[in-house]
């Protein structure tokens, strides 16, 4: 009896089946149903060198442009409270002594120094504006409107006894200083950023103070008789007039967000500010913050914010705390701690050909500027 059978071809000795377990040359035996035909065995490709890595497992070269989108730029404050302390007790000193005329140099030292301590991709901000154009602007503002508002005030108080000329007289105030402020707003934005630059390359603003004025009066108008319902889509219209018409360099901002976004919001903020103690409201700016910062681009790339209404709590309360315990003398840690949270929760991202920005600086006056400052119109981190 035989237990096994010889390849005529390679000469292996197997049990009994159809074909060669090694070549696959029939043997005439009977067919074993667990066994499929096997094939020859081919040569064993060579490994993968280190400079040509397995396909199996090597991830794909991003290209520029996969780089580039998920690219995440910041802004980074290297200030601090006792370097601008320095700076803040020689500042009151020295207003207090000249009977406020140095305030506009004061001003001025503060933005440098503010200005100078921001850093984006490696370098640092600069502020050009001079005391003297402060000096000059706010001079100009005093007597164009200035004057004006304090002989209205004048002759109101002489004519109070006549109820029809005093309503009359308020109602021309407040239509002038309606007019003033959106005026004052846009003056101060196309200054500040027409002296402020980065990488030698100017900012500016291009918006016309008629179209602003407009936007300003008529929103004012539909938040009141509205009861306030419209001020979200005012703010948001606001806000996005100031954003959209901006620039660095040739490169413009866009802002593309609605008020119906924030209307639910806002909503939810009236009906719970009192139970809540008006603690809600830290929420809401929040949210807003975020979604005015989200809806931010510069060509091809956007801002995101990542600030919490929780947050921006412990910043209020924080500041008001070293207000308060320092009698007034920590103000200059308060400035560089709003810088700091303002910088640290927000990001430019996605791709941006900063090479391929160029100056196109615009004209500005410091009118608008002192106006902002007289009426308190304008945001100031100093």
């Amino acid at each position: 009896m035989s237990f096994g059978v010889k390849c005529p071809t390679c000469g292996l000795m197997q049990l009994p089946g159809p074909t060669c377990k090694s070549c696959g040359t029939a043997l005439g035996g009977p067919a074993r149903p667990a066994t499929s035909p096997r094939p020859q065995a081919p040569q064993p490709a060579p490994l993968p060198s280190k400079a040509s890595p397995s396909p199996s497992f090597s991830r794909p070269t991003p290209s520029v442009a996969e780089t580039e989108q998920g690219e995440v730029r910041q802004l980074f404050f290297h200030g601090s409270g006792g370097s601008l302390f320095g700076i803040h007790i020689v500042n009151m000193f020295l207003t207090v002594v000249t009977l406020g005329i140095y305030y506009f140099w004061a001003k001025v030292r503060v933005r440098k120094y503010l200005s100078s301590e921001s850093e984006f991709e490696g370098d640092r901000f600069a502020y050009h504006g001079t005391a003297m154009e402060l000096l000059i602007g706010f001079l100009k503002a005093v007597l164009v409107f200035g004057l004006p508002l304090f002989l209205l005030g004048i002759v109101q108080g002489l004519l109070v006894r006549i109820p029809a000329v005093r309503v009359l007289l308020a109602l021309l105030t407040y239509a002038i200083v309606l007019v003033v402020i959106p005026f004052a707003i846009v003056g101060a934005r196309r200054y500040r950023l027409s002296r402020t630059s980065w990488r030698d390359i100017r900012f500016s603003f291009r918006g016309r103070a008629l179209d602003f004025i407009k936007l300003f009066v008529t929103g004012s108008f539909l938040s009141s008789i509205t009861l306030g319902l419209y001020y979200p889509f005012f703010e948001t219209r606001r806000h996005g007039f100031l954003v959209g018409h901006s620039y660095f360099g040739n490169r413009k901002f866009d802002f593309d967000g609605k008020g119906r976004d924030l209307f639910g919001s806002f909503l939810v903020v009236m009906l719970l500010f009192f139970p809540t103690l008006g603690l809600i409201w830290f929420w809401y700016q929040a949210k807003k913050q975020r979604y005015f910062w989200e809806h931010t681009s510069l060509a091809t790339a956007h801002f995101h914010s990542t600030v919490t209404g929780t947050r921006l709590f412990l910043l209020t309360v924080g500041n008001l705390v070293l207000l308060v315990a320092t009698l007034g003398l920590g103000f200059p840690w308060i400035m560089v701690r709003n810088v700091r949270f303002a910088f640290r929760y927000l990001t430019l991202e996605g791709p941006l050909d900063l090479s391929g920005i160029q100056q196109e600086a615009q004209a500005a006056t410091a009118t608008g500027e002192a106006l902002a400052g007289f009426l308190d119109a304008g945001l100031d981190l100093g």
